[in-house]
């Protein structure tokens, strides 16, 4: 699954990452812009 940051548009990819976006903690921020989880969209 990927998540897109609504804010600078970088893009979180479950597959290449180590961590699956839902189960990053809740202060997990986004590394380029610094935006929340909330601001982050599930790509289809």
């Amino acid at each position: 699954m990927k998540y897109k940051c609504n804010v600078c548009g970088y893009v979180y990819d479950d597959e290449s990452e180590e961590t699956k976006f839902v189960d990053l903690p809740e202060d997990w921020v986004c590394p380029i812009c610094g935006a929340t989880k909330d601001a982050f969209t599930e790509l289809d």
